[in-house]
């Protein structure tokens, strides 16, 4: 089980330092954690994830190219041309960047919109819909992913704080939880937009790992 923090802005070099997996920046101007800064070195196992919504391809390359992205994450209405382009793009310039193509879930979800972008997708992220594309602080019903028909790993995300981590672990031991790679946390663990709570990260950090190590 891997962890992703999204929604970087401030504190990073505090948050790097308890060496997630992934860190999150978020590049959509009317976001509060919208990422105009630079990003300190990280330690060589933090993978760096830009998020976009509705972006084009020319802004996303140059934000990879200049940000040394490792992941784009798409939380959008980017069609399966859209991410199969983007992808085409990335693979001629010989980058492995992976795609992570956002679904959003309240209460149901109709899992055949997965299938388009089965190709072009490396992974998916399954997020709570909500009134913006992210960090409402809002949990789906994640009863919902029983019905998940695909093999692809997918993110988890939407709302996920300190105070789930009971409820985390216990969806981990289900089987709908197989395909599972990563947590993905965010506004449930800020003193502010974009700048996290180092103490609460690390707890939730130690209480999922020693759980699942």
């Amino acid at each position: 089980m891997k962890l992703k923090i999204c929604g970087m802005k401030h504190n990073i070099e505090e948050v790097a330092e308890l060496q997630p997996d992934y860190l999150g920046f978020i590049f959509w101007k009317p976001s509060m954690r919208f990422f105009d800064g630079s990003i300190p070195k990280l330690p060589k196992t933090t993978r760096k994830v830009g998020v976009f919504v509705d972006a084009n391809i020319d802004e996303i390359l140059n934000r990879t190219n200049t940000f040394a992205l490792n992941a784009i994450q798409l939380h959008g209405n980017e069609s399966p041309e859209f991410c199969a382009k983007l992808k085409e793009e990335f693979d001629c310039q010989n980058s492995k960047i992976d795609i992570l193509k956002v679904f959003s879930i309240k209460d149901s979800f109709d899992f055949l919109q997965l299938s388009p972008y089965e190709k072009s997708s490396d992974f998916f992220l399954f997020d709570t819909k909500g009134k913006l594309p992210g960090g409402n602080g809002y949990q789906f019903n994640w009863e919902v992913l029983k019905g998940y028909p695909s093999k692809k790993p997918y993110f988890l995300s939407g709302g996920i704080g300190l105070e789930e981590v009971d409820n985390v672990l216990e969806f981990l031991q289900k089987e709908e939880s197989k395909y599972c790679h990563a947590i993905d946390v965010n506004s449930k663990f800020e003193i502010s937009p974009g700048l996290k709570d180092i103490d609460k990260l690390k707890e939730f950090k130690n209480r999922l790992f020693e759980t699942n190590s």
